[in-house]
This record gives structure tokens, sequence and C-alpha cells, in this order.
């Protein structure tokens, strides 16, 4: 069954099923702010491989033959892309599992309400950087959603698409060489508590054997996340350290950072 997002472009309502223990309702949602992407529920969106190399300052070369885990993936096409590079690339949502169509249609949802949002909202974006326009924009996500759809059809069988979530992964200890997570943890701060993300922060250290990428830092306001000094707190106390690294990328005003998770020495 081959699948596009075009056929499914005029749909206005769908049944979905729950994830992220409900947080994934249907339909995206956001308040009338200004000065926020007020999202009431996880969205599920995607970008391309060189979005996930800028954002998280990563070398693709350098990563062939080694392991990777995205995280909260939704349908960004990285890690179809890496494993044609060569990489060992997994990706994990709690979606997955669902057909195909299922998941071309949620794309059709959550794009359709975040774009009409985003072009409301323009103050809140750093265009000419990352992108020029909210269009281009658009068409970048939307192509790596096309990307994603593709190989998940020909992939998921073979586990390159694994269904779960934070804060518990089906994976043993240091099982990758990379771990990333981009656009959930922080960002839905009010979804998710304290707890939650150092719950899962250390999942997925535990996960790693190098090191873990997140990004953005941020809420979805455009400041840090509140309790960033008490998560690092936390996972300091466990031996895990942290570091705020600035990235050559900014699309989100303010989204210029990760947060780098290791195993402390010794």
């Amino acid at each position: 069954m081959n699948t596009t997002l075009n056929s499914l472009e005029t749909i206005t309502s769908l049944e979905r099923p729950p994830s992220y223990a409900q947080t994934r309702v249907s339909p995206v949602t956001a308040t009338s702010s200004a000065s926020s992407l007020e999202l009431r529920s996880v969205s599920f969106f995607g970008r391309t491989l060189a979005e996930y190399a800028q954002f998280f300052a990563l070398d693709i070369a350098a990563l062939k033959g080694k392991s990777v885990l995205d995280v909260a993936a939704g349908p960004s096409s990285f890690t179809a892309e890496a494993c044609k590079r060569g990489v060992d690339a997994v990706a994990v949502d709690p979606l997955y599992g669902c057909r195909p169509d299922a998941l071309a249609a949620h794309v059709a949802i959550d794009y359709r309400a975040m774009f009409a949002q985003m072009r409301t909202k323009p103050g809140l974006f750093r265009l000419g950087k990352a992108f020029a326009s909210i269009d281009e924009a658009e068409e970048s996500r939307r192509a790596a959603a096309a990307r994603f759809l593709a190989d998940y059809e020909a992939q998921f069988v073979h586990n390159r698409y694994v269904g779960t979530a934070l804060p518990q992964l089906p994976f043993l200890d240091r099982a990758f060489d990379v771990v990333l997570c981009a656009h959930f943890l922080f960002l839905y701060a009010k979804q998710f508590d304290l707890s939650f993300h150092v719950e899962a922060c250390r999942e997925l250290v535990r996960v790693s054997r190098d090191e873990v990428k997140i990004h953005p830092v941020l809420g979805l306001g455009g400041k840090r996340y509140a309790q960033l000094k008490e998560l690092r707190a936390a996972l300091a106390a466990d031996r895990i350290v942290s570091e705020i690294v600035r990235v050559d990328y900014e699309f989100f005003a303010g989204a210029d950072e990760m947060l780098v998770l290791k195993r402390a020495a010794g």
C-alpha cells in the first residue's frame, strides 16, 4: 500500500490512538497567545537529517557504522536518511505500530494545525537563518514526513521503527552509541513535570554508550526550561554530567542550544 500526504490533506477529523499516556490527543490545539505556541498535546511533527545535523551538531560521516537512537522521532526522516548513509539508526515513537495511512493522517492533521499557527505568529521564528520563510520550513518538514512514511512502510517489520515512549525504553543498557531526542523534552513542560524529565533523561543515558543530545532546551514560549537547574542537579546526583552547548542553528527563536548528557568518568 503506497500512502501519499496529498490524498489525506482534506482530512478534518480522525479517531487517534492514545499515546504518551493520552498526552497526544486529537486534534492538536493551541491557545491564542501571540508569544507562545501553547500546544495542549504532543505534535506529530518531523524534520530532515539536514536539520538534525545542524541542531545536534552531528558529523553524519563520522556516525557511519555506529548505532543511533532517535527518541520521540515522530515523522522525521533522520532514521531513513541516516541508514542510507551507513548509520545503524533506530527511531522510537508511541505512534509507531499504527498503519502507514493512519500515520499519514496524523501528519496531515498536525502539520495543517501547526503551520496555520506558525503563520499567525512569525515573531516566534528567526527567519533567514535555518529557513528563509515559513513556506520553506513547511516544504522541508513535509518532505521529511514523506520520506519517513515511505521508509516506515518498508522497514517497520525490520524493527527500524519501534512503538514505545519515554520514560521506559525496551533496550539494553548501552545499546546505542548516540541517543538523540528532539523537540519533545522541555517543550512540553506543561504536560510533563520535572520528575518525568529526570526519569526520561536517566533512561536516555541508560541506553547510550557515549552521549545523549537533547534539543532544544526551552519551552514553547521561547524561554529556557524553568527547572533546568533542578534537572541538572538531580542528574549530577546520579553521576550524569550535563552540558549546555550552543549550536549553529536557530529557527524557533532562542532554540540555538542543546543539552548533552554523559556518564561521569570512573
